[in-house]
């Protein structure tokens, strides 16, 4: 199977579809308020989230979000814009999977992809779109060379390899 990236140096087109699964440790929820210095005691106090009417601590919603960046780091895909709702909580030790299809691409690489995120039960957690530009003819050039040479500054290199 051929990872995002490589998907990306061939050509993306409209249809193109995406997902990735993760499952956010603690661990990833305090690293995230470490970096985006959001310690709402929502993320980290059961009794503060309890009295917001949920069962613990729940993750950040940019944190669950992330995974749309993720992708679209591996496609090259350069965003102009982001909007997403969130629609149920993410715990730690959920295993939230990102959907993202690619629903229009003009002849300038202007595209707009569809984003739904689902749990472990197949609940919608997230939904929402993203516009951007795809990789041109010389980003793709790059991005073959970058393959060719083992994607060394790809840190999730073999992430993204479930699609055909």
């Amino acid at each position: 199977m051929k990872s995002f990236r490589q998907r990306a140096a061939e050509g993306l087109r409209t249809g193109d579809r995406f997902t990735l699964s993760r499952c956010f440790s603690e661990a990833d929820i305090q690293g995230f308020a470490t970096v985006s210095r959001d310690y709402n005691p929502v993320h980290f106090d059961a009794e503060f989230a309890a009295a917001r009417r949920f069962r613990a601590p729940v993750s950040h919603g940019l944190l669950t979000a992330s995974l749309l960046t993720e992708i679209g780091g591996q496609i090259g895909w350069l965003a102009s814009a982001m909007t997403f709702q969130f629609k149920q909580p993410v715990y730690a030790g959920d295993t939230i999977t990102c959907h993202w299809v690619i629903q229009t691409l003009d002849d300038q690489g202007r595209a707009t992809a569809a984003i739904s995120m689902t749990n472990e039960d197949g609940i919608t957690v997230l939904e929402g779109q993203t516009r951007g530009l795809v990789p041109g003819v010389k980003e793709r050039e790059v991005l073959v060379r970058m393959l060719a040479e083992g994607d060394p500054t790809n840190g999730a290199a073999g992430a993204g390899n479930d699609q055909p």
